[in-house]
């Protein structure tokens, strides 16, 4: 007969069988207790910040924003799987935690600004060649070890995503180890008790990603949250000192991380924006990340008397260019209010920049409503904050004709899904509907294409009123050109088509749509001079941009109706944008 292992025996028998009486079983103490599951539960919230911020910024520099968000959780998710393995190579459990938040600490600080820095660094890398070899701008080169370079820093931000994801995932079979240890007895529902404050310490950490980083800068937020795995690796070498191997050597270490850190929340912003900046052909002389979206406003200087050309971009994608934005919004604007029968109350969806609105405000309306969801976007065309450039102040005022502060316009700042319910319930109508979105790039922008809210369009237009929708590059994205004006149709507008070429963006589309009688290209057909004062647009060019080549339309009954919910726009832009979502702006 075999001897049983101690920790088999009940606890009042000796290895030889007798039995005796001894003291209660320790248990963890409740301070203890307390403080390692408070502790888990803001490194929870820590692990859901830094997928957000990695997937964050890889959306906002890189473009595709829900591909990136999808992508780094999936990558982060399996990672701690395999981390939650890798756990179980380490012999101490006080001295592996101790080290891991370290580590943790210092990768989730550097993660943003490394990744800064190396995408940066290609994107600059041709020009840098190109300047010292004296090539012409047409020739830089972008081939070889260069495309190499780019492609691999595009997927640097998942790289670290995998790095922190093992690190975190190591976090909870160490603290459930490190609790067990403090007890001499079995102790019940470990694991359920580590997971509860685990979940509860994610949502917490969802919770402040959404009220507050998210209108930070992302290098800080990034300091923030590493600073608190910092902390929380110093509470725990105060607390079980005598338990941690090298506990010196790793006190140092938090000391010294600290000031690094510390200078990264302080200098990191900055030097952040920095790199950001050589993404840019253009000189960046403004930048902003609001609650929705980063905003980068680039100048070029061109000698000879003319005006600097200021460009916006959203997100990594050019949003305009002061060059040529009076191009796009007149074909987006007149032949709007041309074909409507009157034009005294205008409603513009999205337009936060105020460009759509100075040209509405040429056809002189009693009121214009204004829908945007951005209010820091609305904020900064209206009244440019102390902190940006006069020169870029005063360019973007006279770019929008300070229209956003004209007394005949309301401004909303909603979502439009939502947002033109409440107008509904007012009972509003409006004579003109122009609807300036961005494109269905994202899942959550493909409902403001789809058939139900051009439904909830139709019950806000007169009779007699005439729509329009911007709707992306017919040469680039047909599918989705072709299925905007589908959709407009199964919500009830006798719909046409028209496009005209913008410089800065290629061939661009609008559909514009009526409710009763002639259709929009039938009116506008009767007109012979545009009635407002403007020096591009004519009736010519109104009348031959509703011209497609021969057989463009020949696949429209095999192109779907973006239905609610289908996300069928929305998969027909990706796969026609797709080659072009890295941002490439040499």
């Amino acid at each position: 007969m075999t001897t049983p292992l101690l920790d088999e025996l009940p606890a009042n028998t000796t290895p030889g069988g007798s039995q005796q009486s001894s003291p209660p079983s320790r248990q963890v103490s409740w301070f203890d207790d307390a403080l390692l599951l408070g502790i888990m539960a803001s490194l929870a919230g820590c692990g859901l910040i830094y997928e957000y911020l990695l997937s964050h910024y890889a959306g906002r520099i890189l473009g595709a924003l829900e591909a990136a968000i999808y992508t780094m959780i999936g990558l982060m998710i399996v990672s701690m799987g395999v981390g939650a393995f890798a756990a179980r190579k380490i012999k101490c459990a006080f001295t592996g935690f101790a080290m891991l938040e370290l580590t943790v600490a210092l990768c989730g600080s550097f993660a943003i600004i490394v990744t800064a820095a190396v995408i940066g660094f290609g994107q600059q890398l041709p020009l840098t060649i190109a300047n010292t070899l004296g090539l012409p701008p047409d020739h830089l080169p972008n081939g070889g070890f260069i495309a190499s370079l780019q492609t691999l820093s595009a997927y640097l931000p998942y790289v670290w995503g995998v790095l922190l994801g093992l690190m975190i995932g190591m976090e909870i079979p160490l603290i459930a180890r490190v609790r067990q240890s403090l007890s001499e007895a079995h102790l019940l529902h470990n694991a359920g008790t580590i997971y509860g404050a685990d979940y509860i310490g994610a949502g917490i950490g969802a919770a402040i990603w959404v009220g507050f980083m998210l209108a930070i800068d992302i290098q800080l937020a990034a300091a923030l949250t590493a600073s608190v795995n910092l902390i929380a690796g110093l509470i725990f070498i105060w607390r079980f000192w005598s338990k941690i191997n090298h506990v010196k050597l790793l006190l140092i270490g938090h000391i010294i991380a600290s000031v690094v850190i510390g200078l990264l929340a302080v200098k990191g912003p900055s030097w952040e924006q920095h790199f950001n900046n050589l993404l840019y052909k253009d000189h960046v002389v403004y930048a902003k990340a609001t609650r929705f979206q980063q905003l980068n406003f680039t100048e070029r200087l061109r000698g000879g008397g003319l005006p600097p050309v200021y460009n916006l971009y959203i997100n990594g994608r050019l949003q305009f260019s002061s060059s040529d934005e009076h191009i796009y919004h007149s074909f987006l604007v007149h032949p709007t209010l041309a074909a409507s029968a009157r034009h005294d109350n205008v409603l513009i969806i999205g337009g936060g920049d105020g460009l759509g609105l100075k040209q509405v405000l040429k056809w002189q309306p009693k009121a214009v409503t204004l829908m945007d969801l951005d209010k820091d976007l609305l904020a900064l065309f209206k009244s440019p904050p102390a902190d940006m450039p006069k020169r870029l102040s005063d360019a973007l005022l006279a770019l929008n004709g300070d229209a956003l502060n004209d007394p005949r316009l309301t401004l909303m700042v909603d979502d439009a899904f939502n947002g033109v319910d409440k107008l509904i319930q007012k009972g509003q109508i409006f004579d003109a509907i122009i609807v300036d979105l961005p494109d269905p790039s994202h899942p959550d922008l493909n409902k403001l294409y789809s058939d139900l809210f051009y439904r909830k369009l139709n019950e806000l237009l007169s009779a007699d009123g005439v729509i329009t929708v911007q709707s992306t590059s017919p040469y680039h994205a047909p599918k989705a050109f072709i299925s905007v004006g589908k959709t407009l149709t199964a919500a009830g507008f006798n719909v046409k088509q028209y496009h005209h070429n913008v410089p800065s963006f290629g061939e661009w589309g609008w559909s514009i749509g009526s409710k009763m009688g002639k259709n929009p290209q039938q009116r506008l057909a009767a007109i012979d001079n545009i009635p407002v004062p403007e020096e591009w647009l004519t009736p010519g060019l109104i009348h031959g941009s509703f011209e497609f080549p021969k057989h463009f339309y020949a696949d429209i009954d095999k192109i779907k109706v973006n239905e609610i919910g289908s996300l069928q726009l929305y998969y027909y832009h990706l796969a026609a944008w797709s080659e072009n979502e890295v941002i490439n702006l040499f």
